[in-house]
């Protein structure tokens, strides 16, 4: 998972794609970079970290000019050690094209062979974006043979790379001395939306971010979803043209963006995440009343941050208490994105602490977003018994996870997930040490965002229910795609070494 930004202005954007990012920090943890352009030069800092440890003030002076794109990259596919994969990437043909990606492509294996032995084009590290670029700058190479680059042209060339590619991706190109081309997949897998905003001189500015959030927190207005498919051109006098460029466009957006990834204020595709994640909790809260006796619930208590609206509105509905007994230390990384389960177990302790005058003699009821590997849960529901607690249940605000998430995700592979060999609520109480566990059901949570935008039929639910919208997704390419990851945690691990 990954957050992108693209701005078109009339005054130096160095400092407002550094605010955005810091909006977007949640989207990835890893690495980040901006590059800006400056009459036709790029200037581009990136490097490994958190955006405020990555820029520093001499690295923004020198990220001159009115158009740029930002990148803060969660890795899922390539290597998650190197700066060299950090975005944005490069390509000085055709025109000079800077580029960043959110999402995963399915196809890129396939890709990256035809990209060099038939349009001749080098690929110098293992990320798809790296390919997704290339395919991009050979499209347009193609189209601007003895002319120059339109707004058409740019429709046409996205037109290629979606016949091209296959997978969830956002994506923003700076293209020197043209502009601004963003586009979305066509299955709308990935977010991506756009604004406005009249500066004191008359000249309407445009920024092109993962989430609202990035826009309104910017000062920009929020103008309109990227729709699946769709490419958006902002030229660098600031006119902005929109175009469908995908055959059959459908919306089927990531359920897990919702329930865990995005951030509360933000609005994808027409759905508040806060209001979606309270919805949630109103119906866990009927799968709740209907597997556990409400009687024995003394409390119901969030798993901070992201489970916080669910269990608000769950314990109202049931009307029971509702207490905050597990305090967060805002100043450790997320679990979720640390490698190694011994990491994992130490880091929980250090990130949460319970309260035991809130637990001590009590039956709590814990609610979380997900129970994805099962070692966090294990670890915060022994932390509730030795904080006194009687009885612990669990509810998870999504179903089980019981499938990789291949558009952009990075989930464990089916051997890691919890649930990946099929295992049933019961089962994953015995394991996590829980007296029981409460799963959203399937329809739940479709029904829960659906209720928030009835336009939106169906969503990616595809790392609880195994159908994966693309269709180019079998048993034999999830094999690879762990097996790729085998490799990958070895060459980090050697890396790692080397470096010691």
């Amino acid at each position: 998972m990954c957050g992108i930004v693209g701005m078109v202005s009339d005054s130096p954007v160095n400092q407002r794609l550094y605010d955005a990012l810091l909006l977007l920090q949640h989207r990835g943890q890893d690495a980040a970079g901006i590059a800006t352009l400056d009459g036709l030069t790029f200037h581009q800092h990136k490097a490994m970290g958190l955006v405020r440890e990555v820029f520093r003030t001499r690295n923004m002076r020198n990220l001159l000019g009115n158009a740029g794109i930002a990148h803060t990259r969660y890795p899922t596919a390539g290597c998650s050690t190197s700066s060299d994969e950090a975005q944005p990437f490069y390509v000085n043909a055709p025109y000079g094209i800077m580029f960043a990606h959110n999402g995963n492509l399915t196809n890129a294996s396939r890709l990256k062979q035809e990209l060099y032995e038939l349009d001749h084009r080098h690929i110098n590290t293992s990320s798809d974006s790296e390919a997704l670029l290339n395919v991009l700058a050979d499209e347009i190479s193609h189209l601007v043979v003895g002319t120059t680059l339109t707004a058409e042209k740019a429709f046409q060339a996205v037109r290629g790379v979606h016949k091209r590619i296959r997978g969830g991706y956002s994506c923003v190109a700076l293209i020197a001395g043209k502009g601004l081309l963003a586009f979305r997949d066509p299955n709308g897998i990935r977010p991506l939306c756009y604004g406005s905003y009249t500066n004191e001189r008359g000249f309407t500015e445009y920024m092109v971010a993962s989430e609202s959030v990035a826009l309104t927190g910017t000062g920009f207005n929020f103008e309109d979803d990227v729709k699946p498919g769709e490419a958006i051109w902002i030229d660098l006098n600031g006119n902005i043209e929109r175009c469908q460029c995908a055959e059959n466009p459908k919306l089927t957006p990531c359920a897990f963006e919702l329930v865990y990834f995005a951030r509360p204020d933000s609005v994808l595709d027409g759905i508040s995440v806060y209001g979606a994640r309270l919805r949630l909790g109103e119906y866990l809260a009927d799968t709740v009343a209907h597997e556990i006796e409400l009687k024995d619930i003394d409390v119901v208590m969030p798993v901070p941050d992201s489970a916080r609206p669910c269990a608000q509105q769950l314990a109202s509905r049931l009307n029971l208490p509702y207490r905050e007994g597990l305090i967060k230390n805002r100043y450790v990384g997320r679990t979720f994105i640390m490698p190694g389960q011994t990491v994992r177990k130490k880091s929980v302790r250090q990130k949460l602490n319970p309260m035991p005058v809130e637990f001590k003699d009590k039956n709590v009821l814990l609610v979380d977003d997900s129970i994805v590997r099962g070692t966090t849960m294990g670890e915060i529901v022994a932390m509730a018994r030795s904080a006194g607690a009687k009885k612990v249940y669990v509810a998870s605000s999504a179903p089980r996870v019981c499938f990789p998430n291949v558009y952009g995700i990075d989930m464990p592979t089916r051997s890691e997930l919890l649930c990946g060999d099929g295992k049933g609520a019961d089962e994953v109480a015995r394991i996590i040490g829980a007296d029981k566990v409460v799963y959203q059901t399937i329809d739940g949570l479709k029904g829960a965002l659906s209720d928030m935008n009835p336009a939106i039929s169906d969503f990616d639910c595809s790392c609880f229910d195994g159908r994966y919208v693309t269709g180019d997704i079998d048993d034999a390419y999830l094999s690879q795609l762990e097996e790729e990851k085998r490799l990958a945690k070895e060459a980090d691990k050697r890396r790692k070494a080397e470096e010691d």
